[in-house]
């Protein structure tokens, strides 16, 4: 089993410069490649707005799509459909052309998150999805990880554009020195961002998701 991530940019149609937008985005999947879970095949733009990629497990894939909530700038989002399933690939003139259930589960997700963000929870950016004919403990797994992200993705939706920059240099390991020096702005303000944000917790969240205790 493994974990297909389908990414897409939120209202891509609306931005102001598409083509530097998209150059930002694929700047930002690099440094963020560095940083996260290694991944089977690396998170690299498609057709159009739309991003894939296949991890080996779901956490690496959460870790991923939360940290490029945090990485990315003011005025670029994604959202993301996370499948869990088998995969192959399929012969083809082109080169070898990967489908499966795991794909077809990211594909229902991405839908679905797109769906819950314009009624009941605009700030959804990320849910997982598994096919139906999964065992039950599959299902159980989704449902609880789903639980979590709405959660996860509310309680980003409402960081500054400067905290998720100060967040994600915590998780690279820069001390509040450091990450106050690059921001132009006192250690006491980073402190203070860091707690009024639940930063710890968020960060905590990610190492559990990994399984560092650094």
């Amino acid at each position: 089993m493994v974990a297909a991530l389908i990414a897409d940019i939120v209202a891509s149609r609306g931005l102001p410069d598409r083509a530097s937008a998209q150059r930002t985005l694929e700047a930002t999947l690099v440094t963020v490649a560095e940083a996260a879970p290694a991944s089977e095949r690396p998170l690299l733009p498609t057709v159009g707005d739309e991003l894939q990629g296949v991890y080996p497990d779901l956490p690496a894939a959460l870790v991923t799509t939360m940290l490029l909530q945090l990485a990315l700038p003011e005025g670029i989002e994604l959202r993301f459909g996370i499948g869990l399933g088998t995969i192959e690939d399929i012969p083809s003139v082109r080169g070898a052309l990967s489908e499966g259930e795991a794909w077809w589960a990211a594909r229902t997700a991405i839908d679905r998150v797109e769906q819950l963000a314009r009624r009941a929870a605009p700030s959804a950016r990320t849910l997982v999805a598994t096919a139906e004919t999964a065992p039950l403990e599959m299902h159980e797994l989704v449902r609880v990880a789903n639980s979590g992200l709405l959660a996860r993705d509310r309680a980003v939706a409402q960081l500054s554009p400067r905290t998720r920059r100060i967040l994600y240099r915590r998780w690279l390991g820069d001390t509040q020195k450091e990450i106050a020096r690059a921001e132009g702005v006192v250690q006491s303000a980073v402190s203070q961002a860091l707690a009024t944000a639940d930063g710890g917790a968020l960060i905590e969240g990610l190492r559990a998701l990994t399984g560092s205790r650094d």
